[in-house]
Formats: C-alpha cells, structure tokens, sequence
C-alpha cells in the first residue's frame, strides 16, 4: 500500500475556513457500499435516513485551549501545541521555534514552563510552575483554540471556542475536534433519538498524530500514533446488545471508528477499557464493529483517507480497490469536487453506510 495513491487534487476555494451554520444544514454526500452509489442530501436529512435499527455512536472529547504563545528567556518568540497531560504540572507539546533542554518558556501571567525532555522529532515534554486545576485554569485564560493550519479564521476566540466544539463535548483533553461530529444540533440529536436511533458516547483525546504526515513504516507495521480513550462497561454492554439484535453501529468520525475497531475482537464482541490506541486501519483490514461512518472530507495521502477508503473496499464490500481514484471513494470524492463541497474541518459531510 503505497501512501502516493492517495492523492487527489483540491481547488483551495473548497477549504472549508468558516463553521457552517447553522451546523446541520451543511451538505451530506451518502455513500452506498453495497450498491455503490451516490447521492446528495443535507445533514439535517440524517432524521429520516436513519431509524431505530440504528445507533450512533459519538465522541464527547472537548477540545481546550491548547495553543499558547511566549517566549523564550532570550526574547525569541516561541509557539507551544499542548498534546497529552502526562501529569499533573506537565505537559508533551510541540513547539514551533529552536529549543533545547533544560530552556525555561514564559507565557504570560506568570505562567512558566521548563523544558524537560525533547524527542529526536522535535517533540518535548513541558513543565510548568503551575499544577492540577490552577494550571488548566491558567491554559484557559492565556490558550488559544489550536485551529488546523489551514484555517485562517478572523472570529474571536469566544467566538472559536463554541465553533471549533462539539454540542455534546464533555471530557476535556482534545488538541483537535472530532470534526464529525461539528454538524449536530441539540435539536437534532433530539429528533435522531425520538426516531428511535440509539444514541452512545465514548471518549477519545486527539492528539500528536493528527499533526503528523504518515509514514512508508507506519503503513508497514500498521501502527500509528497513540490515542488516549475510554469506553465504559455501561456503553460496551448496550453496544453489544445492539449489535447482537441486528442493529447497524455508526461510528460519528474516525476517532469514534479506532476505539471501537480497537476494542473488538474477531467475533465482534466489545471489551470496555481505557488506554491509548494505535490501531492504523487501511484498504485490506476487516471491520469487526461498526456497520456505518459519519466523516468529514479528509486531506489527500493522510490515515484518515486511507480508513474511510477501506471501509467502501473489499473485504467490507462487494468492490475490490485496485487504485484510489476509480474506487467508490475515489468517486465520491470527484463528485464532492464537481458539487462545491467544502473540505477539512470545517467542511461538509459524508454517511457511508
């Protein structure tokens, strides 16, 4: 599998740089894997796709403030992105800027931070003057919302800080949204359920890899970055109850996919837990959960690119993928093009069932 044949050319203009609003009224490309076909709806449409043979199943991770800008003791301007809380004053960051062990970082409000540690890719881990709660409260103050860097937005960050958030957010640790999930409203998560649809959540914290290009060795080994998650015995005992009564599982963004892909087993069954995932899924692999995928239109040779495209691939359906652009994925993705769809985090929306 070779990352390059996941290329596809994108017109900049169809980079989604604003939220849609109002969030459900974005556009839904719905994706037919057994039947290959294609067709155009609107989010607000999943109400009448879906009915009570179905459960979604949704990520509530909340996204902090994890941009914070500085600088150095010298007087160089420094950039952190705050990935995994590792303990309690400290933090695993990247930083845009030259830095080396043992450089002491100021922010502002007299909150500091010591480099202690940095990895041969440029990672590091940041120790600040402030622990526990005093020291999130003091990310909160000074932070700003780590937009992708494709988004040149010129909202205020009050006003980012609603947008770049799920609805049903709870379990703050994210670096990055969950941006399937942006498109729900509480009112149609309202109407979803009195249809009948089965409602789940689950936790996974966006972190590193999302920030990373994939590489030759990861598609190798099939691992990829690590990704903090809990799924509790309440959530895994309903799911597989659902499961085991012919309802399809629709997995609410590729985030939601790794955790359950990741905590099944050969027979389909769910095992509640907690702990990191670093599960790559790409064309080949066997899907052992979910049924279905609400997803975002993902950036070209990514992870992301490559788990919706073996979804819509033998052995999950009928059509054996010989290269990207003629496969069913491929098509879709042509036909998001032709109709102005807008892409990324901020774009429209796909349902492959």
């Amino acid at each position: 599998m070779n990352l390059s044949n996941f290329h596809f050319d994108l017109p900049d203009e169809l980079i989604g740089q604003q939220a849609i609003e109002p969030r459900d009224s974005c556009k839904l490309l719905v994706v037919n894997r057994q039947n290959q076909s294609l067709s155009h709806h609107v989010f607000r449409d999943l109400a009448d796709l879906l009915d009570d043979q179905y459960v979604l199943v949704l990520n509530d991770t909340k996204v902090f403030p994890a941009r914070l800008f500085g600088t150095k003791e010298s007087g160089g301007k420094i950039e952190v992105l705050l990935l995994k809380h590792t303990s309690l004053d400290t933090f695993e960051c990247i930083v845009r800027g030259k830095i080396k062990v043992g450089q002491n970082l100021i922010f502002g409000s007299n909150l500091a931070g010591s480099v202690i540690t940095k990895s041969e890719e440029g990672e590091i881990s940041l120790k600040f003057n402030f622990s526990g709660p005093d020291l999130i409260a003091k990310i909160d103050e000074l932070g700003k919302t780590p937009l992708p860097p494709y988004i040149h937005s010129a909202d205020e960050e009050k006003e980012l800080r609603e947008k770049y958030q799920t609805v049903y957010a709870r379990e703050k640790g994210s670096a990055a949204a969950p941006t399937a999930g942006l498109h729900f409203t509480p009112e149609l998560l309202e109407k979803l359920a009195g249809k009948g649809v089965q409602i789940e959540k689950i936790t996974l914290h966006v972190g590193l890899g999302t920030f990373k290009p994939v590489t030759e060795e990861q598609i190798v080994s099939k691992t990829l970055h690590s990704e903090s998650f809990w799924l509790t015995s309440a959530v895994a005992d309903r799911l597989n109850l659902a499961k085991r009564s012919g309802k399809k599982i629709i997995a609410v963004g590729t985030t939601t996919c790794r955790v359950l892909e990741s905590q099944a087993d050969e027979s389909g069954k769910l095992t509640a837990g907690e702990g990191e995932t670093n599960i790559f899924i790409q064309p080949g692999y066997r899907f052992k959960f979910i049924d279905g995928l609400i997803t975002n239109f993902h950036l070209p040779s990514t992870s992301l690119l490559m788990l919706v495209t073996a979804l819509i691939s033998a052995p999950n359906s009928p059509a054996r993928l010989e290269n990207f652009p003629d496969s069913l994925m491929g098509r879709a993705y042509t036909e998001a093009i032709k109709n102005k769809y807008k892409f990324f985090s901020f774009g429209d929306a796909m349902l492959i069932l």
